[in-house]
């Protein structure tokens, strides 16, 4: 055979072979999926669910001897030992709960799916188990599968239910992984390979085949995760194909959804999936210290923020180990609910808002209908909008037979309100239209930009404004402080910025940043201040510049920015 025909078909059925490696690898990650993936629909309509946490964490209540600051890592960071950790299984008898209930609740708050602890890093199963004794069934007094009557009760009311599973980090079983390492080493050293064959495996094959029609898995903390221990797990997927999962397992395997916990990304994840995970105080699981509980003012702006960047809000509620979920949780939900009851349209099934900022709310978007979310009524009784299409009509969301009177001016769309707004927290505002919205670009859009440093090709300074906030610009390891100098190519009116950067809230890295603009020969500053290390919006008083500095300063570590995104002034 012709030496150049071997060498051509060697490098073709190494391409095959790669293909099909990769092919498989996908499909047993249920791939990522895109944001047009059929299995997809009901998720995107949905937009807001409930997470619980709910295990024998709460029965400490977040207190171990004087700390009162814990919840569900509670074993993990007191470095109780598996045998007196075992005593609260012993103790936890949930009577007071009641699966129907938990599921009105749901219902009553407007959310669409439920996902709940079904095993968390302390390695107890919150369902019954033939694959470890040690869970909910046959190590408390409880002898029931509240899994079995969650999914029940789901069914019957209509609401969709998934299940967090810890497939990495278990600190009651052998071999499971352990962020900081073991500290019971008798009860917990082993084989890692065992404890994903013995434990892991069997418990997920389980609640996949046990339970009925599952939504949603959420795997968590990957911790010593490989990709032939993610195999592994990932080929159970394939007991329920339309199942979505989370972007969690490890071993390079990826998931369907973005989990941005505790924040909500400042410009979200355009194409993709992204579901903001986040707590009502400032725990997971049960904590009967903790009065830090955020409004239910807070928690809609949180929803309608989320929504109108194109993601879900998973909200958490933390039972206690009678089974109670606590009453102001109950009140909070129930408040945002009644909000739903009006404006629902404007959140389910929408698409992110066409605007890249509105100063005094935000905007969702349904086909040819615009929801405007006003946060802030405007004393003028006028609300500027920045997009020139045709208003077919404008109306409130809770009568449509008032319609607002709409016309141009200065670039905008101009409405004028009512003198008073309908609603004290968020008012909708629903504007049909023609044609796809023209509305102003972002100031960043092809601009022309210098870092004083980058940490090589693949840290550039161009990744701050791809529109990808996954990718990243970094100033030269080593250095401390970094500058990017910006030409906007011509002097342009600007109020507001945004930065995303790429770390998480639990690893408290801040920056010190000084946003200023060149006025003659001079820098002026717009913005001084601390970011909070996942990002933030920020206005400042308007003013017209074509060149723009910002410097940046971490004490820790080279400086840092995923996005950085200008926006015209609001008015």
């Amino acid at each position: 055979m012709d030496k150049y025909l071997i060498k051509t078909l060697a490098v073709f059925l190494v391409a095959i072979l790669a293909s099909n490696s990769s092919f498989a690898q996908n499909g047993l990650a249920n791939a990522v999926s895109n944001e047009n993936d059929p299995k997809m629909n009901w998720w995107h309509m949905a937009k807001f669910g409930m997470f619980i946490h709910w295990g024998i964490y709460s029965v400490p209540a977040g207190k171990y001897n004087d700390d009162i600051s814990q919840g569900e890592w509670i074993m993990n960071r007191c470095r109780i030992p598996l045998n007196e950790y075992k005593n609260y299984a012993r103790k936890f008898n949930p009577t007071k709960f009641n699966a129907e209930e938990w599921v009105l609740l749901a219902k009553a708050a407007g959310q669409k799916y439920i996902v709940i602890t079904a095993k968390h890093h302390d390695g107890f199963a919150m369902f019954k188990s033939a694959a470890s004794a040690y869970n909910v069934y046959d190590a408390t007094r409880f002898k029931r599968d509240p899994l079995k009557e969650l999914a029940d009760a789901c069914r019957k009311y209509g609401i969709k239910l998934g299940f967090y599973y810890s497939q990495a980090q278990d600190w009651s079983h052998k071999g499971g992984a352990a962020k900081g390492g073991h500290w019971d080493k008798v009860a917990q050293d082993g084989s890692m390979d065992k404890y994903i064959d013995s434990i892991a495996v069997p418990q997920v094959k389980e609640l996949l085949t046990n339970y009925g029609d599952i939504a949603e898995l959420w795997w968590d903390t990957p911790n010593d995760m490989d990709a032939a221990k993610a195999k592994k797990l990932a080929e159970l997927i394939k007991l329920q194909p339309g199942i979505i999962t989370n972007n969690r397992l490890g071993g390079n395997i990826g998931g369907d959804l973005e989990t941005p916990e505790q924040f909500i990304p400042s410009t979200g994840f355009p194409g993709k999936n992204w579901e903001v995970c986040m707590t009502m105080n400032e725990h997971w699981g049960y904590n009967a210290y903790d009065e830090n509980w955020k409004s239910s003012k807070d928690i809609l702006y949180k929803l309608i923020d989320i929504t109108s960047k194109g993601g879900n809000f998973l909200l958490n509620v933390g039972p206690t180990s009678e089974g109670i979920i606590p009453q102001v949780c109950v009140n909070t939900l129930k408040d945002v609910g009644t909000w739903l009851q009006i404006n629902g349209d404007a959140i389910y099934g929408t698409t992110a808002s066409p605007f890249n900022y509105l100063s005094w709310g935000r905007a969702t978007r349904k086909g040819q209908k615009v929801y405007l979310h006003v946060f802030n009524w405007p004393k003028s009784g006028l609300l500027k909008i920045p997009f020139t299409n045709k208003v077919v009509k404008a109306y409130l969301m809770e009568d449509s037979t008032e319609l607002l009177n709409a016309s141009i001016a200065n670039g905008k769309v101009v409405l004028r309100l009512p003198k008073y707004a309908p609603d004290k927290i968020a008012s909708v505002i629903v504007v049909e239209f023609k044609g796809e919205p023209m509305v102003e670009p972002k100031l960043t859009d092809g601009v022309l930009a210098v870092a004083s440093s980058e940490a090589g090709q693949q840290m550039g300074i161009r990744n701050i404004f791809d529109g990808n906030p996954k990718s990243t610009w970094s100033a030269a390891i080593g250095t401390k402080k970094a500058t990017i100098v910006i030409d906007l190519k011509q002097a342009k009116s600007l109020g507001c910025f945004s930065i995303v950067e790429p770390w998480y809230p639990w690893d408290h890295r801040t920056q010190k940043i000084i946003l200023e603009y060149k006025l003659g020969e001079k820098w002026k500053t717009l913005f001084e201040g601390d970011t909070n290390g996942t990002g933030q919006t920020e206005s400042f008083k308007p003013v017209d510049a074509r060149y723009l500095r910002l410097s940046i300063v971490n004490d820790i570590d080279a400086p840092k920015l995923s996005e950085l995104i200008l926006y015209p002034t609001a008015d």
